[in-house]
């Protein structure tokens, strides 16, 4: 596992990529484990405090219940399609998966100004992940960093 900040230290351009995927929209979906083991896929948004990835949510909310639970994690950015006319230019799309910490006591945003019954989880990374296609538009391209073995990119 590592932090948001261990993975920018490794791979500070990868990093940037994906963190712009995450940054240009707001909205993005997120996967969770049910009591039953089936999955949950919920909308969230992300932020990146001190050198964290952190969720914030109202509390209350099942898929924080499921995060408590099972820390197990997946948040995908949020998709446009490539453009047809150039669909090169896609920027692709990113994944995180990795394992959440809870509580107030997790590193996250600062205080509000007023009290807040939210739930915050600070994620930690077991995997990153960016699609897209290759210059040509002849292939998949696969970018990926996982702490053990770090940056990968495979073509298909």
């Amino acid at each position: 596992m590592a932090s948001w900040a261990q993975f920018a230290d490794a791979e500070p351009e990868f990093s940037a990529r994906v963190l712009e995927l995450f940054t240009n929209y707001r909205h993005h979906t997120m996967a969770t484990v049910r009591r039953d083991g089936s999955p949950r896929i919920s909308g969230t948004e992300i932020a990146l405090e001190d050198g964290q990835l952190v969720l914030g949510m109202m509390p209350g909310t099942r898929r924080a219940a499921d995060l408590r639970r099972d820390p197990r994690v997946a948040i995908h950015s949020h998709c446009v399609d490539p453009v047809e006319a150039d669909p090169a230019a896609w920027p692709g799309e990113a994944k995180v998966s990795g394992r959440v910490v809870s509580g107030r006591g997790a590193p996250g945003p600062p205080a509000p100004a007023e009290p807040t019954d939210a739930d915050w989880f600070r994620v930690d990374l077991c995997a990153v992940v960016i699609t897209r296609l290759s210059e040509a538009a002849d292939q998949l391209v696969i970018e990926s960093w996982t702490p053990e073995r770090g940056y990968r990119e495979e073509r298909r």
